[in-house]
This record gives C-alpha cells, sequence and structure tokens, in this order.
C-alpha cells in the first residue's frame, strides 16, 4: 500500500443529498469521515430566485416532517430557507374514474404543514455548504474504482486514479447503480413499474392555494405539487411508456392542453410550462444492507415509485437510524463497521422500507385496474376513508414520520 495513503473512520460514496447528510451527521459525531463523488463540490449555495417556469429545479422533493427535522439537527434548514422551501397545508387525491376522494388538512392534524416541496438543488446546495463548513475531506470528480479488505478488517477504496483510502466502514450512498452495493456482492431484487415519470414546471391559470393535488388515472398517477408562487406547480406525471414519449413529444402548448385535460382543470389552463425531462421507473431493494464493512443508505438499497413522494424521505429515514448506531460505537468506543449495529441499523430500515415499497406496488395495482366492480370499491374505499379523521390522521402521520396525536 502507498506510503500516501490516508486513512479514515468512514468512507461515503454519493456526495448527493443523502450521502452529504450522512457525512455532515458523522462528522459532527466526531468521526474522520471521507465523501468521495463524481461532481464537484460543494455546490454553490445561491439558487436563482426567479419565479419564471424556466428559474425553478426539474427535480424536487416533497419533504417530510421527519426530513425536517433530521436537517434541522443537522444545521441545514435554515440555509434552506434562505433559499426557497414552499410549505403546503392540504393535500387533495381523487381517482380519474369515478367520485372517491380523500382530502387531508395541516389544521386538521394539528401541525403547521403537511410538508414542504423543495427542489433538490436547494436541499443539495445547503448540504454541501455544511460539509464544507465541517471536518468532512472531500474527493470531487472521483470515482471508486476498486474495493478491498485488509487483515486487520479494514476496507480499501481505490480511486479511478490509483489513490487509496482506507476506512473502518465503507458507505455506499451512490445511487439506484451503486459501484459500492455492486463491489460489495450485494444483491438485490428489481422490477420495472412500467412507468416513466414526466417532470416539469408549470404556471396555472388559478392558485395551488398551498394543496398537492394527485389524480389517479389508469395509466399512472399525476401530482401538481405547489411551489412558492401562488400559480407555479412542480409536476411528476407517471405513466406508461409510449403514453411518456408521446407527451415529450407534444410542443409547450399541446403539452399544456394535454395537462390540463389530465389534471381535470382543478389549477385551471395550464398556461405555460418549462422544459420537461422523464426517467424510467423501477423498484429496486437490496436483500442485505450490509457485507464485510460495508453498508449501503438510500437509493443504493432501494428505489421506490414516486406516486407518494417517498424517495429521498426513506434515504432520509436511512440516516438518521444510521446515525443512531453510529452514535452507540463511538459512545462505546467500537468500530462503526461492527456487526452488532450495522444489523441493527438494517433491522431498523429493512422491514419499514418493504412495507412501503409493497404499499406503493398495491396503490399502483389497485388504481391500474379498470375492472368496473374494483373500480365502485375504491371509489368507496376513498370516501369512506375521508369520513374518518382518526384513520386519516394515522395515513398522514405514518406518511409524515412522525408520532400521531
Amino acid at each position: 500500500m502507498s506510503a500516501s495513503t490516508q486513512h479514515f473512520d468512514l468512507i461515503i460514496a454519493g456526495a448527493g443529498m443523502v450521502g452529504a447528510a450522512l457525512a455532515v451527521g458523522a462528522s459532527r459525531q466526531g468521526w474522520h469521515v471521507a465523501l468521495v463523488d463524481v461532481m464537484p463540490m460543494p455546490l454553490s449555495l445561491a439558487v436563482e430566485q426567479g419565479q419564471g417556469v424556466g428559474d425553478y429545479d426539474l427535480r424536487v422533493s416533497a419533504l417530510t416532517e421527519a426530513s425536517r427535522q433530521l436537517l434541522v439537527t443537522l444545521g441545514v434548514w435554515p440555509l434552506m430557507q434562505a433559499q426557497r422551501v414552499s410549505p403546503y397545508q392540504h393535500m387533495q387525491v381523487w381517482d380519474a374514474a369515478g367520485v372517491g376522494h380523500i382530502r387531508f388538512s395541516a389544521a386538521e392534524m394539528h401541525w403547521a404543514e403537511l410538508g414542504h416541496i423543495v427542489e433538490n438543488r436547494v436541499t443539495l446546495a445547503a448540504l454541501h455548504e455544511a460539509v464544507a463548513r465541517s471536518e468532512v475531506v472531500c474527493f470531487a470528480q472521483r470515482r471508486v474504482r476498486a474495493l478491498s479488505l485488509l487483515r486487520d478488517g479494514q476496507r480499501v477504496v481505490t480511486l479511478d486514479d490509483g489513490e487509496q483510502l482506507t476506512g473502518k466502514l465503507v458507505i455506499g450512498a451512490d445511487g439506484a447503480q451503486s459501484r459500492i452495493r455492486q463491489l460489495a456482492g450485494l444483491t438485490q431484487c428489481e422490477r420495472d413499474y412500467g412507468h416513466h415519470a414526466i417532470v416539469a414546471t408549470v404556471a396555472t391559470a388559478l392558485p395551488h392555494q398551498q394543496t398537492a393535488w394527485q389524480r389517479f388515472m389508469p395509466d399512472g398517477p399525476l401530482a401538481l405539487l405547489p411551489l412558492d408562487h401562488p400559480q407555479r406547480c412542480s409536476i411528476v406525471w407517471s405513466t406508461e411508456a409510449d403514453h411518456a414519449r408521446a407527451l415529450l413529444k407534444l410542443d409547450d402548448d399541446g403539452f399544456c392542453a394535454a395537462l390540463t385535460e389530465a389534471s381535470e382543470h382543478r389549477l385551471g389552463r395550464i398556461e405555460a410550462v418549462s422544459e420537461r425531462s422523464s426517467f424510467v421507473l423501477k423498484m429496486r431493494h437490496a436483500w442485505q444492507y450490509y457485507s464485510d464493512g460495508v453498508v449501503v443508505v438510500g437509493d443504493a438499497a432501494h428505489t421506490i415509485h414516486p406516486l407518494a413522494g417517498q424517495g429521498v424521505n426513506l434515504g432520509f429515514k436511512d440516516v438518521a437510524a444510521l446515525l443512531q448506531q453510529l452514535a452507540q460505537a463511538r459512545q462505546r468506543g467500537q468500530s462503526p463497521a461492527a456487526e452488532r449495529w450495522l444489523k441493527a441499523y438494517q433491522r431498523a430500515r429493512k422491514g419499514d422500507n418493504w412495507m412501503i415499497m409493497a404499499g406503493m406496488s398495491g396503490f399502483k395495482a389497485l388504481f391500474g385496474n379498470k375492472d368496473p366492480g374494483l373500480t365502485l370499491m375504491r371509489n368507496l374505499g376513498l370516501s369512506w376513508v375521508d369520513g374518518l379523521p382518526l384513520l386519516k390522521r394515522q395515513l398522514a402521520a405514518r406518511a409524515m414520520g412522525v408520532p400521531a396525536i
């Protein structure tokens, strides 16, 4: 091994939202942390403040209260508020094939808001600012080439330029195609949802009323998520591949017309749209989250359909659970790679992730079924739940990752 090899407690591959949050949290606990990513670091905290449809990031996240609390603990939330966050007070969900609906209100739940719609670039830039202010050592614009195990149990990470890093624990936060997961031999199950998600920012004729709107259609759900301008929404339109390709080929006027019809004019006419992008939706889940001094978090461990907006929120829950185990290891003067801590992390997160993923698959199958009898039952069920405040509170609390009141 080279004499210039650098030694760390934790080596985190992936400086996205999940990896950066974990790096900040672990560094605050006193661990010596390396953060490796192909992108430049840190990203600029300054975000374009214009409110035209082209001034927003195409990718946003509906951050839950549990995620907000983690970001507050990491000292990141005030940085995000200084840029742009969009709280929402209401949610309306309805079935395109009937009159079934369910409405959620923050006031009914005795909460300040149901959540916040935040551009991914805002969250990521704030986390990178926190990384820059920390003791984390960054290896920007570098790739992990190899992973090996030393006799003393430490892992060796070889970067693409040949530099080697040693660490007690290597953490894969490097996304759905995780190089760390592959090098560690952690296998996963994978299933194509049969949907592509189209994302864009739109201008609406009517104000969104700080409401998240979601319509379930047989070919997939459409969500309109409220931004800081009363007539700007981020959309996530999940639909079958052929339909998605046809929508992307439309000019702006044609797309706006199709979106106006798909949203049933709930926000009036869609008046303008930004550039559009799409991505394939797949369910992935690692069978094991750890092995021999390696552990995976976020999309490296699981990916999910965006219909309930749980993707990055599940990743942040992974971060919170792993940080809890790392804190206990440090308090006891033990290695962060000890199986007891990694096993406890997996136990805390794997079942919850499986349950949420199964629920999303069930929702997709339920609303994609065109059987008239099932459609009737589905609509009756939605309206029945809408009339049960206690059950609605339990469902909302579960989605927000907080205890029900």
